[in-house]
């Protein structure tokens, strides 16, 4: 399979879990717009998917939405295989992405660097 194809199913079901997520998570205690599908990455045979996940809150708001994906996930599958016709509805793994964290921490470090730099600027 190329490597384009890959990108385009990769992309298409990062569109319809993050559409989904709205009707799979109404009513649980974490509310589904917290939750950002950042990126999915399908194996190669398509029969496998890992769904990275980002989630604004706390680590104990975290780990709750972690399990409920995790507990979702075959509802997940189910809408994947009702709108995306593939021969192989993919198993889903969710993983908590930590990478725009780390990115709001680079900024917050820069930020005070520029801060810093701008005082010592006015001190001289």
């Amino acid at each position: 399979m190329g490597v384009d194809r890959l990108e385009r199913v990769n992309s298409l079901l990062r569109r319809v879990i993050a559409e989904a997520m709205h009707q799979v998570m109404q009513g649980d205690t974490v509310a589904p717009g917290l939750i950002t599908v950042t990126d999915v990455k399908c194996g190669k045979d398509l029969r496998d998917a890992t769904v990275k996940i980002s989630v604004f809150g706390d680590d104990a708001l975290k780990e709750t939405a972690m399990q409920h994906l995790t507990h979702n996930a075959r509802r997940f599958q189910q809408i994947i295989n009702r709108e995306v016709r593939m021969k192989f509805t993919p198993r889903l793994v969710f993983q908590l992405d930590r990478s725009l964290e780390k990115g709001d921490e680079v900024l917050a470090i820069l930020s005070k660097l520029e801060d810093g730099q701008s005082h010592t600027a006015a001190d001289s």
